[in-house]
């Protein structure tokens, strides 16, 4: 019966690192496009504020300041 059970937990192991790499990889495209681009992170602030959050509070934590208030100055010359 154990015999069976291994090409199980093989493929379920191979889908588990599949699915890690992806998140992985999606994460560190997010987080190079929010990077790069100012209108890309004004676009996240409208969808998904909690992501900007997370990618304002990553920075800051590095120590890079001032994104977030450049950002907002921009936003808020640009709508009137």
């Amino acid at each position: 019966m154990s015999r069976s059970m291994d090409p199980l937990a093989k493929k379920i192991f191979k889908g588990v690192l599949v699915a890690e790499l992806m998140g992985v990889f999606g994460a560190y495209f997010l987080f190079n496009k929010m990077n790069t681009s100012q209108d890309f992170r004004h676009t996240m602030s409208k969808k998904f504020p909690f992501i900007l959050e997370v990618y304002y509070k990553s920075i800051e934590h590095s120590g890079m300041y001032g994104i977030r208030e450049q950002d907002q100055e921009k936003w808020l010359s640009s709508k009137n």
